[in-house]
Parts: structure tokens; C-alpha cells; sequence
């Protein structure tokens, strides 16, 4: 173990306003507020099958242990009451195209991470409020009394302390850490509650002694590279305080795509290429309405046992209709010795746009659907 100073390169930038947004249980409480019998009920959105997971859990449905991305008989089993309801995507992107309305009175500085979560920059904002606290407040309360519901938001000078604060008193929580107290806030930090650290990272922080974010600050940047790849240099950053993303307001899409998980796993050959063919429509609606252009096919494959390869060709010219999707999506098929290995997701995207370098991998979009594993 190595210490290691901070160098003026490494002091944080503390001027920046950053609040995080996130909707408490969002589609469970959606469903709830528009119908009154579900209230007070642990509830879980989802497709009620023995293959699906939830997508969320109310917070009635969290204190038997359920939580979302949990397989619906592992949840019906912790929790015998639980009222499963079908995903509702087009009620739910409605409210939160609101809940942005709602944002955008504020600044237009928005970068939203999934349908019930975002990160605002307010550092100049339109209502000239000198507090980001104020303003979050201000949010708080309009997503309550205009939609009915609540949200928790975090307010520091960076996205991993704004995020980590909104998490910080959930539901309806509001969390701020101010620049001179974010070092104590982050030594006592689990390092569990850091961005990027998932199971095994967090197995491997404390194999180290690593619990907290003061322990993780006696780690030289060298050392945790040498450890964690380029992670390291965020794991350093972060335990002090340092993080360097902006908010970023647009983004260039990469790819698009979609995928779906079998209620049972096929391994015949006339099954799949329906499923297949069900995909290249949904894959070409999406082209079309995103008017994405890409050169790179890529069919993703997860098998039985949850192993998974994929397998990709691009072309000199964009894909764009089902013409040409098909029939290079069934030659990829053909390549996969599926009879002996029953597959169990099948998914496509296009990837590799005309302005993206050679070597641009696929990034995948989520498709609600109501076999979707997350």
C-alpha cells in the first residue's frame, strides 16, 4: 500500500452547481398514484412470467427484501402478497417527458441517464437562483403537487457526489454535500456506494482492506490501475473528491438496438428465425425513428448455461431496411451451433456510424419488453 499527495492537477473544481434527480420508485409508483387500490401495497412492474425479472419494486414491496432486476419467483417467494403489474413504457415515458418540463424551467443543461433519472447543471440557471439547493427544492416540490409524486436529488460540485447524495435518504430525500464537507463525507463513504464499484470490484476493495473512502485515498493512482485498469484513475479521483465529467446535455448515439430474452430457450432452427425476424422489425422501426445510420451488424447471443458471444459484419453501406438486416442477420445465425446449445436471449444492433472511427463497438439500448432481462 502507497500513499500519494495531491497534486494542484488533482484539486477538485468546486465552482460547478450538479444536482442529481431520482424518481423514487418510478413505474411502481406511477401505477400506484393512478390507482388507488395499489396504494400502500408492495407492488412489482414486470411481466408475471417463471423466466422474468422486475424492473422496479415499490418501497411497500423493498421491505420484504424485493428489488428490482430480481426474478419475479425469487421476489413472489420473499414476498407472497406481491401485486405484479404489466409495464406501462408509453404512460411512463409520458411522465417523464413532464418531469423534464419541469427541469427545463430551470436550465437546459440536462442529462438524462434513463426515464426516472438525470443530472442538471444549474450553474447558471434560467430563475438566476443562487442556491442549487433552492432549486432542487423547487423541483422536489412541483414533481409533487403537478405529477403526484416524489423524487430524491442530490446537489454537489460533481456528478459522483450529486449522484451519490441522491441515493444518500431515499425516498423522497434530499441530500447536500458542500465542498468543505465532502472529504469527511467521502471517508466515511462505503466504497460499495461508489459509481463503478459493482460485487466483485467491491470483493476485490476489500480482499485490499479497502471498506471506506478513506481507506481506498491511501491507494497511489498506480497502484489502483495496476489493480482495476483504467477504473483505477476514477476510483483515485473520486475518493478525493475529483470528478472531471460534464453534464452533457446531447449525445451522439452510437448505436441502436434491442434484444429479447425466451420464456423458454430455443433450439430449432424455425422458432429462432421467427423470433429473429420479430427483432429485425423492431430493430428497422428504431433505425427509423432515431435516423440512425450504421454500417455494423452485430447479433448478440446468450445461451442456456448464460454464456454469450456475438457475432458482427459491416458493411461499406448503412443498414436501414429489413432487406438488408435479414438476410445477413440469418447468416449470422447460421454461424451459431445452436441444436447443442439452446439459446436463451437473442438480440441485434447497428452500430459503427458513418462519423464513428473504424473500431467503434456496439453500445446497447434498452428495449422494454416484457421478457427484458436487466
Amino acid at each position: 500500500m502507497s500513499t500519494h499527495n495531491n497534486t494542484e492537477s488533482e484539486t477538485p473544481d468546486k465552482r460547478s452547481k450538479i444536482i442529481h434527480i431520482d424518481m423514487d420508485a418510478f413505474y411502481a409508483s406511477v401505477e400506484q398514484r393512478d390507482d388507488p387500490t395499489l396504494r400502500g401495497k408492495p407492488v412489482g412492474v414486470g411481466f408475471d412470467g417463471d423466466r422474468s425479472v422486475l424492473c422496479t419494486a415499490s418501497y411497500e414491496a423493498r421491505r420484504f427484501g424485493v428489488r428490482s432486476a430480481m426474478p419475479v419467483k425469487t421476489a413472489k417467494r420473499l414476498c407472497p402478497q406481491l401485486v405484479i403489474i404489466p409495464v406501462h413504457f408509453d404512460k411512463y415515458r409520458e411522465v417523464s417527458a413532464k418531469v423534464h418540463d419541469i427541469f427545463r424551467d430551470y436550465t437546459d443543461m440536462i442529462e438524462p441517464l434513463s426515464l426516472d433519472e438525470a443530472y442538471l447543471d444549474v450553474t447558471i440557471n434560467k430563475k438566476n437562483i443562487p442556491l442549487a439547493v433552492d432549486i432542487a427544492k423547487e423541483i422536489k416540490q412541483r414533481i409533487r403537487e403537478e405529477l403526484q409524486l416524489t423524487a430524491s436529488a442530490g446537489v454537489s460540485y460533481n456528478k459522483f457526489l450529486a449522484k451519490v447524495a441522491s441515493d444518500f435518504r431515499k425516498p423522497n430525500g434530499l441530500t447536500v454535500i458542500h465542498p468543505d464537507r465532502a472529504e469527511k463525507f467521502i471517508t466515511d463513504l462505503p466504497v460499495e456506494d461508489f459509481w463503478g464499484v459493482g460485487r466483485k470490484t467491491a470483493a476485490t476493495m476489500h480482499s485490499m482492506g479497502i471498506f471506506t473512502g478513506g481507506q481506498l485515498r491511501n491507494y497511489s493512482r498506480l497502484r489502483l490501475t495496476q489493480i482495476f485498469g483504467k477504473m483505477g484513475n476514477a476510483y483515485y479521483d473520486f475518493a478525493r473528491g475529483i470528478d472531471h465529467r460534464k453534464v452533457e446535455a446531447e449525445h451522439i448515439r452510437k448505436s441502436v438496438g434491442c434484444e429479447r430474452t425466451f420464456i423458454k430457450d430455443l433450439d430449432s432452427r424455425s422458432p429462432l428465425v421467427i423470433e429473429l425476424y420479430n427483432l429485425v422489425l423492431e430493430l428497422v422501426e428504431r433505425i427509423e425513428k432515431g435516423r440512425f445510420k450504421g454500417r455494423t451488424l452485430t447479433l448478440k447471443v446468450k445461451f442456456h448455461d448464460f454464456t454469450q458471444i456475438t457475432r458482427s459484419q459491416t458493411l461499406h453501406k448503412p443498414f436501414t431496411s429489413k432487406d438488408d438486416i435479414l438476410p445477413i442477420a440469418k447468416r449470422l445465425l447460421n454461424e451459431i451451433d445452436f441444436p447443442h446449445h439452446p439459446i436463451r436471449l437473442l438480440g441485434l444492433s447497428v452500430s459503427h456510424s458513418q462519423n464513428d472511427e473504424p473500431n467503434t463497438q456496439p453500445r446497447w439500448v434498452q428495449l422494454y419488453l416484457p421478457f427484458k432481462e436487466r
